[in-house]
């Protein structure tokens, strides 16, 4: 088996920055961890914010902290900060190696789609963002690693899309048409999905807006070499 990880992610139209922060971090004892937040509001105060619980919770993965207890550490830490006046929503995808299981861990209202081939499943349980409370526990998924397992999370800038004109988008729905396209790499699917999301906002989203995906592929060949691009454009 192989693991695909792609990150699409834009700002909110006319901001001087993105309030979303996606890192990616080697686990001590093997697989990988890919870290979301979405800091409250918009601009550099939200960057600031997301910022800092991503390095919180990256940080205590690569000590080999398990995701949970990570998290809540990192909500606690930034209601110490502001005094519980501004919160983050975050998403954790762990691929853990000891285990061969992927871990979800949700504190983001919005919701997770874990999909087994074209068969879709909305991980929707009600959570609380970080940052508001303290002992704020997140929602976790643990499922096994098996080739055709797809999982997508995504910030808020995916639910508001359309909100202008009083559309929504039908994220499964979507999901599920690139799925039933072929075999679509994790890239193809953010793409996708972020795509549509701006569409819907005529190009102009109304919020920053992120997505991760995740892919469990076969082996394309048997080279053990690990691979990560990333694509930064820059305004002139």
């Amino acid at each position: 088996m192989e693991v695909q990880i792609a990150v699409s992610k834009i700002k909110k139209y006319a901001t001087s920055s993105s309030g979303d922060t996606v890192e990616v971090v080697e686990r001590p004892n093997g697989g990988l961890s890919v870290v979301m937040a979405d800091g409250q509001s918009s601009g550099r105060g939200a960057k600031w914010v997301s910022s800092f619980v991503v390095r919180k919770v990256i940080s205590l993965l690569a000590d080999g902290v398990r995701d949970g207890a990570a998290a809540r550490a990192a909500s606690d830490a930034l209601f110490t900060e502001r005094g519980g006046k501004v919160s983050a929503t975050l998403n954790i995808l762990s691929v853990d190696m000891q285990t061969s299981t992927l871990v979800i861990t949700r504190n983001n209202p919005a919701p997770a789609l874990l999909a087994y081939g074209e068969e879709i499943k909305i991980l929707d349980t009600p959570c609380q963002p970080v940052g508001f409370y303290r002992n704020t526990r997140p929602l976790i998924t643990e499922v096994p690693l098996e080739t055709g397992l797809t999982v997508v999370v995504f910030t808020d800038g995916i639910v508001h899309a359309g909100s202008r004109d009083g559309r929504s988008m039908e994220v499964d729905t979507c999901l599920q048409c690139v799925l039933e396209e072929g075999d679509p790499t994790a890239q193809e699917i953010t793409d996708n999905l972020l795509q549509h999301a701006v569409t819907l906002d005529q190009g102009r989203p109304v919020d920053d807006t992120s997505v991760i995906a995740l892919r469990v592929t076969p082996v394309i060949n048997d080279s053990k070499i690990r691979r990560m691009v990333v694509r930064l454009p820059i305004e002139s």
